[in-house]
């Protein structure tokens, strides 16, 4: 098939409703983000014949979530219905300790947690009686298997797999208003509508119907949330989620952007041939710039409401995870239980940071100007206090 009928948003569109024998995609939000998307993807991205398969079946998979989702809305309208009380919401930039403070979170079992593999095949809704074996579970590692194959060392840069928690990202991908694609194909055009100039709130509205799907046979307590991209979205999760409070973690940006330009040009070798550490540090810089300029805005704009959001420090984080742990649940006015300290206990013993290898990077490699960077993220690093790292 050409790359013309396989990578289109008709093409797409069409297998989806093919493989689902469903219709209806729940409204048109999703339609620019879409058409957009494949635009950058087929004039931007540099796509190899892998590439390109691997883009159309992301976007196909995505379609599929989003139809089974409006379909069990509007089959069984009490889901819509049900609250998605006070979520707690990991977020700060890339690289900044928000994986493994999620993991740690995710091991209290007051929590509800949005899986890997629930989030990757929503369909049926999980059933508590089933939860711990659903096949699901073996076939998403199956899947997790095949891509550290694939491009060899993820792992080691971010650990995952179909029993821990999965990002917002992947939820919001279905409204394809998502930096998921962002970072996974090089799609700047994509990416700048996106930041600047896409409205979020439908991505937000969506995400609300995906987590009322997963909790309807299987709920919680309170819903575990983590991603990055929160934070170029402040308005839109707290017009969505009022109630919710933010754990924001903060690391010296320039770190961040080191990490980030290492992250984005590993994961983009696998669709393209056309990828290099310092033109991912070139693109990322300015969005991670934005997403700290807007973090300190809502801060003093009051996008962020007073007393909802508990800064967390990676160096902290790194040194004391269990002391940080300790006063962030403080702040949440939960009690940090022994159970749960030991149940965190186990997860990093049995999951150490060196488990899959090290993720080596370094700010020379992005051959971008360190005092200018500096002074672009002066004020983010101001206001939060953040100390500061050597570079290497």
């Amino acid at each position: 098939m050409s790359t013309d009928n396989l990578l289109s948003a008709a093409g797409v569109i069409r297998a989806a409703r093919a493989e689902t024998g469903l219709e209806e995609l729940g409204g048109h939000s999703w339609a620019d983000g879409l058409e957009r998307l494949v635009g950058s993807l087929r004039t931007e991205a540099r796509l190899n014949g892998l590439g390109v398969e691997i883009a159309a079946a992301s976007l196909r998979d995505h379609l599929k979530a989003r139809l089974w989702i409006t379909d069990w809305h509007r089959r069984h309208p009490e889901i819509g219905l049900a609250e998605v009380p006070a979520p707690v919401v990991i977020l700060g930039q890339p690289r900044t300790g928000t994986t493994i403070l999620f993991d740690l979170l995710a091991q209290d079992p007051r929590f509800r947690v949005p899986l890997t593999w629930e989030v990757a095949n929503p369909h049926p809704p999980p059933e508590t009686a089933t939860y711990r074996g659903d096949p699901r579970i073996e076939a998403a590692a199956a899947g997790a298997a095949m891509s550290e194959a694939l491009i060899p060392g993820f792992q080691a840069i971010h650990p995952s797999g179909p029993e821990r928690g999965q990002e917002c990202v992947a939820i919001t991908a279905g409204d394809f208003r998502s930096l998921l694609y962002s970072t996974v194909f090089h799609v700047p055009a994509y990416t700048r509508w996106l930041l600047w100039e896409a409205d979020l709130a439908p991505a937000y509205h969506y995400h609300r119907r995906f987590l009322q799907l997963l909790q309807w046979r299987h709920p919680g307590q309170r819903w575990l949330l983590k991603t990055p991209a929160h934070q170029w979205c402040l308005d839109a999760l707290f017009a969505e989620y009022p109630d919710a409070t933010i754990v924001h973690t903060h690391r010296d940006p320039l770190k961040v952007v080191a990490s980030t330009a290492s992250l984005t040009a590993h994961l983009q070798r696998l669709a393209s041939d056309e990828t290099s550490i310092p033109e991912k540090a070139a693109e990322w810089v300015d969005y991670l710039v934005e997403g700290n300029d807007r973090s300190v805005a809502g801060r003093l704009d009051g996008t962020v409401p007073a007393g909802r959001a508990i800064d967390v420090h990676y160096g902290e984080l790194m040194t004391d995870p269990f002391g940080t742990v300790a006063a962030l649940y403080d702040r949440l006015g939960l009690p940090f239980t022994a159970s749960t300290e030991g149940l965190m206990r186990r997860f990093l013993a049995d999951n150490p940071a060196d488990k899959h290898g090290v993720h080596t990077y370094s700010f020379a490699a992005t051959a971008l100007d360190e005092a200018d960077v500096r002074r672009r993220t002066a004020r983010y690093e101001d206001f939060f206090h953040v100390a500061r790292e050597p570079l290497g």
